[in-house]
């Protein structure tokens, strides 16, 4: 029990390694392209996103993809903004200690497999086949 005594809670950039982790250990088909992706971690989301998405408790948000998924990418797009996944640390955490029974890299990669799904445009069948959450 007095293990934790003296430990805080994991910080942004630890939250931010264990999310670049998560595409590092991607088939290499989806890793190179994922790199792409610029990964940004905050505590929570800003409110004009909570306030767009219509979501009163800020704790019900752990990631966003802002972006323009690859299925519908044209070559005659205006990109205005590289794709980024925000991945929002002070929900994770709070998700994390709820659930009790999965650690919290695994909750992080779950978290950012599901964004980059919508990156990819994947079916829940591609999902399935690269985030085994379940088991």
């Amino acid at each position: 029990m007095n293990d934790w005594l003296g430990r805080v809670a994991p910080d942004l950039e630890t939250i931010e390694q264990m999310a670049l982790n998560t595409i590092a250990a991607l088939p290499p088909k989806f890793a190179g392209p994922a790199r792409g992706v610029i990964v940004r971690v905050e505590d929570f989301a800003p409110d004009e996103v909570l306030d767009d998405m219509e979501i009163e408790n800020p704790f019900e948000l752990t990631g966003i993809y802002d972006g323009i998924p690859l299925t519908e990418k044209s070559v005659m797009d205006v990109i205005d903004r590289p794709d980024m996944i925000w991945l929002f640390r002070r929900p994770i955490l709070d998700e994390w200690a709820e659930r009790g029974d999965v650690s919290l890299g695994q909750l992080v990669a779950h978290v950012m497999i599901h964004e980059l799904a919508h990156h990819f445009g994947w079916s829940d069948e591609e999902i399935a086949t690269i985030d085994r959450w379940w088991e």
